[in-house]
């Protein structure tokens, strides 16, 4: 059985020229990226366009990647600083057929109701949306959170932590 390349052994044979290894670094991460858009500037073309532009930009600056980080908390690290340009230009869209967020740990009940997601996502700052969306929707962990969004590890919990907070009192209020 082949063993699965670590996504540095990827960047390392990229950099050496091998195509292949682009397209499996592209074909692991594709569809995240384009989701954590998608939740980022609530639209379908415009998040497709964003994920091709921080693939785009990973390769063009991969010389500068050192290592020194996850791999993984770099590459959305690009996607928070094209989706940040991005709302600086574009008015914000409805949510459309946004994933479930669940979290029964702390006590939220599970959300269906695609409308209700998109009004708690909104109530929310963008940190704290931008937090939760991460945590909940990419299952990145607290500390590569706190890597992307450029905080410490406590601030990321903070944020998680009030930002559930926030939308439990919605719910319970019932809008």
């Amino acid at each position: 059985m082949e063993e699965v390349p670590s996504d540095d052994d990827l960047v390392g044979r990229i950099r050496l020229g091998d195509e292949k290894a682009a397209e499996e670094l592209i074909k692991r991460y594709y569809t995240s990226i384009l989701y954590y858009c998608k939740r980022q500037c609530f639209n379908w073309e415009r998040a497709e366009d964003l994920t091709q532009e921080t693939f785009l930009k990973l390769f063009k600056n991969l010389p500068g990647y050192k290592g020194k980080r996850k791999f993984k908390a770099y590459l959305y690290t690009i996607a928070k600083h094209l989706c940040i340009d991005e709302s600086r230009k574009i008015e914000v869209y409805p949510l459309e057929n946004e994933e479930e967020i669940r979290d029964t740990s702390d006590g939220m009940r599970q959300i269906e109701d695609k409308s209700e997601i998109d009004y708690l996502l909104k109530v929310l700052s963008p940190e704290q949306r931008e937090a939760v969306i991460l945590r909940f929707g990419e299952q990145l962990s607290f500390w590569e959170i706190a890597k992307v969004m450029g905080c410490n590890l406590r601030t990321a919990q903070s944020r998680v932590r009030n930002a559930l907070k926030i939308m439990r009192k919605e719910q319970e209020n019932g809008r």
